[in-house]
């Protein structure tokens, strides 16, 4: 029986406010991040209390959830881009160990 050989990786998952998504997308392309995943209208309750979607309006004027699978490597310089935002807008952020199976998909590098 043939198995997945798992990788190691770090999933990043961002949440900021919709008119900020260009500066984080063009942050993670410039650091040459091979994927990302963007869901918009992000709704929940946090210390500032609960946050409702409002498509109806814009989606600039709701939250947005960037998720990125990345090496280990990787980090710290998302990080250090993303510190301006969060410096001066309301966001926050995730990184959780995980391991996926195809990992030059994640990695950019061939087996």
């Amino acid at each position: 029986m043939d198995t997945f050989t798992l990788h190691p990786m770090k999933e990043i998952r961002i949440i900021i406010p919709g008119e900020h998504l260009k500066f984080a997308t063009d942050m993670l392309d410039n650091l040459k991040v091979t994927g990302y995943t963007i869901i918009h209208n992000i709704s929940g309750k946090g210390h500032h209390g609960f946050h409702t979607a409002h498509p109806m309006f814009s989606e600039v004027d709701s939250l947005v959830m960037l998720m990125t699978v990345v090496l280990e490597e990787k980090v710290q310089p998302i990080l250090a881009g993303l510190r301006p935002l969060f410096d001066r807008y309301p966001g926050v952020l995730f990184v959780s160990d995980v391991a996926v199976s195809r990992r030059e998909h994640f990695s950019g590098q061939q087996n």
